[in-house]
């Protein structure tokens, strides 16, 4: 399954950024990515974001995407490729979204989107690891 994850991902580089959408090719911001790669895999999302700010809830402090990945996603100790990773910017909410290319020690990689550059696959600096807030596998749902 993490293989699969990591190739849909794959397939959305080069997508420009654009705050809130998620179409391969024409836009999608860091959780519209996993939204696209989610419905590559499964149909139809589990639930709609509804309208977010690009500073995730900063200002009222209320944490919305690390519940919403409870909900939906396995929490895991330690990720593999394909894995979701959800980062902290700063002392406030969990507001981006990444998913694990590569977990090889010394060669990690995420594939994520962000303001100016689109949807890329960067590696995983110690800046970005220490900003880690949460690790979580997509369900395996075929039958």
């Amino acid at each position: 399954m993490g293989e699969r994850v990591v190739l849909l991902a794959r397939g959305w580089i080069g997508t420009p950024y654009e705050h809130q959408a998620s179409c391969k090719g024409a836009g999608a911001d860091c959780l519209g990515l996993l939204r696209g790669v989610w419905r590559e895999l499964h149909g139809a999302e589990p639930e709609k974001p509804g309208a977010y700010t690009p500073d995730w809830s900063e200002t009222d402090g209320v944490e919305r995407l690390l519940p919403a990945a409870r909900r939906h996603m396995l929490e895991v100790d330690l990720a593999r490729p394909g894995d979701v990773l959800l980062f902290r910017l700063g002392r406030g909410v969990v507001k981006h979204v990444a998913i694990l290319s590569d977990a090889r020690v010394g060669a990690e990689k995420i594939i994520h989107a962000y303001s100016g550059r689109g949807v890329v696959e960067t590696p995983l600096t110690p800046a970005w690891a220490r900003r880690i807030a949460g690790r979580f596998r997509i369900p395996d749902r075929r039958a």
